[in-house]
């Protein structure tokens, strides 16, 4: 064996970038913390029969609330059914969009392979 201190065959300069990779991650780590934190604080309201509905959800589309317009109950259970159900999607979309949104925030300037 030549060459004390190579250890297992990395130079200086791989233990440099594993280590900047492990930093990195451990940035991410804290940061997806925040952000599930961040996430659950959230509220996003999706709404349908220009607002007969609305249907408030937490940014991880846990449901909090819904809210129907005196007005919405007059159309009959069959179309309030529907436009609660529409209110629902549009607040899982909007809080799918958001959460994507927060998660390209906190992994933009990272080159992760296969991200």
């Amino acid at each position: 064996m030549t060459g004390k201190g190579q250890g297992f065959g990395f130079g200086l300069g791989k233990m440099k970038e594993l280590a900047e990779a492990f930093k990195k991650a451990q940035q991410v780590q804290e940061g997806a913390k925040r952000l599930q934190e961040e996430l659950e604080q959230m509220e996003i309201q999706g709404e349908a029969g220009g607002g007969l509905v609305k249907v408030v959800v937490s940014g991880n589309q846990e449901p909090r609330r819904v809210e129907i317009s005196p007005d919405a109950l007059n159309e009959g259970a069959e179309v309030l059914s529907d436009l609660v159900t529409a209110a629902m999607k549009d607040a899982y979309n909007k809080s799918t969009t958001a959460m994507r949104e927060r998660m390209e925030e906190l992994t933009s300037g990272l080159e992760l392979p296969g991200f």
